[in-house]
């Protein structure tokens, strides 16, 4: 993924330009207090970066579901406050995202100073990736950055619609994203295990076909999760009360002839865990696929398979995971994924997982230290993996033509 980076442009000084930069602080929030900043953290290298060559920032983000109202509840003030304290530097915040008020703030941005716009969802046109809106919020800056990979799968103004109006790079987050993604699914350090988990077949199929391509020979597809209960169905086994993707049992037939007939090695688990109830002090038991009670469900990988799963892990020259292995939330019912994720930290080779909820078991387990790259997109990374093209991704500017365009020419090398 030949993307040009803000790196690419530096040394280059960025006094006197004002830079749009997309951020995802999309972050979790509990009475207008922020429990999780990580994404805002993860921002952090690029800002510090804009600051250090003398940009005046302008940062944009949404956050939550406003549906293209204002709502305060969703109001950016507190990222704007937590990433200030972070930074040590004033953040002002602006009343709104376009506007007059917001131009004259914009305007009277100095050198290495920030300025946060309010929700840019608290417009309809931001999601329609309304021209005119595009076109406003370019009108604020000079250069736009990229660095929101958690909201690259979308064509929005922010992430799309903004770039037919300013030259267009990639954040370091994002550069960090694509790199460590694109290299996983061109040039693996094999062998090559790939983890798929998750409750739906459906959600997942695109997944699962291109790791079931790329893995090769040496390497290993493994699919624990909800999912496995519609491949065990498919396949006429009797699951209980287990989750069922109904729709898809003949998309997963289909998958089952697929890689039968080129001969890659795709695991199942040999054993589950299975309860009365969906809830943690349900009765529980181990039992084999072919002998799920009709008055039980599926809740996590057994203790056999935990132990074959850990052991393909063990020796990969890459691992790439997306999706738990069980219902983790409930401590019951968390072995099968905290099993998976230990074995991932532990392994010498480069490790990836891909966003959503088996970053938030890794986080919960502390090992996020121990894994070489945990994606900040859950749904962008599962396209990303699928082979999609993201649209946010699309349109920044691709390497070879960067002479001729970076920033209207006066940045040339």
């Amino acid at each position: 993924m030949n993307k040009v980076s803000i790196q690419d442009i530096l040394p280059s000084d960025l006094k006197a330009e004002t830079v749009l930069i997309r951020v995802d602080f999309n972050v979790p929030m509990q009475n207008g207090k922020i429990t999780d900043d990580t994404r805002i953290r993860e921002s952090l290298p690029t800002l510090q970066l804009l600051q250090k060559a003398g940009a005046r920032t302008i940062i944009m983000s949404h956050l939550g579901r406003p549906k293209g109202k204002k709502v305060p509840e969703f109001s950016l003030a507190p990222t704007a406050e937590r990433l200030a304290n972070i930074l040590n530097t004033p953040v002002k915040m602006a009343p709104d995202c376009i506007g007059t008020e917001v131009k004259k703030m914009a305007d009277a941005l100095k050198d290495g100073e920030f300025l946060m716009l309010e929700n840019l969802r608290f417009h309809p046109e931001e999601e329609k990736n309304d021209e005119i809106f595009s076109q406003e919020l370019a009108s604020l800056g000079t250069l736009y950055v990229n660095d929101a990979f958690g909201s690259a799968h979308r064509a929005h103004a922010s992430t799309e619609g903004i770039t037919n109006f300013l030259s267009a790079v990639s954040g370091l987050l994002m550069e960090k994203e694509l790199n460590f993604l694109s290299k996983a699914l061109t040039h693996p350090k094999r062998p090559l295990i790939a983890i798929v988990g998750g409750a739906k077949v459906g959600s997942k199929i695109g997944v699962l076909n291109k790791m079931a391509e790329i893995v090769g020979r040496d390497g290993a597809l493994l699919i624990g999760g909800g999912m496995a209960y519609t491949f065990y169905k498919a396949q006429g086994l009797e699951i209980g009360k287990s989750l069922l993707d109904a729709e898809n049992l003949e998309v997963a037939l289909n998958f089952l002839k697929k890689v039968k007939d080129t001969g890659v090695k795709v695991l199942f688990p040999v054993d589950v865990v299975v309860a009365d109830a969906f809830k943690n002090d349900a009765n529980f038991k181990t039992v084999t696929p072919q002998n799920i009670p009709a008055d039980y469900q599926g809740m996590d990988i057994g203790p056999k398979t935990r132990e074959i799963f850990a052991a393909e892990i063990k020796n990969a020259g890459t691992v790439l995971w997306n999706g738990p292995m069980g219902v983790f939330e409930m401590s019951n019912f968390a072995h099968g994924t905290k099993i998976v994720a230990e074995a991932v930290a532990d392994c010498a080779g480069i490790t990836i997982i891909g966003g959503g909820d088996s970053a938030a078991a890794i986080e919960q387990m502390g090992l996020a230290k121990k894994i070489s790259h945990i994606s900040t997109g859950g749904g962008a990374s599962l396209e990303f993996l699928e082979g999609k093209v993201l649209p946010g991704v699309a349109a920044l500017q691709d390497q070879e033509d960067e002479e001729h365009e970076c920033c209207g020419g006066h940045h040339a090398h």
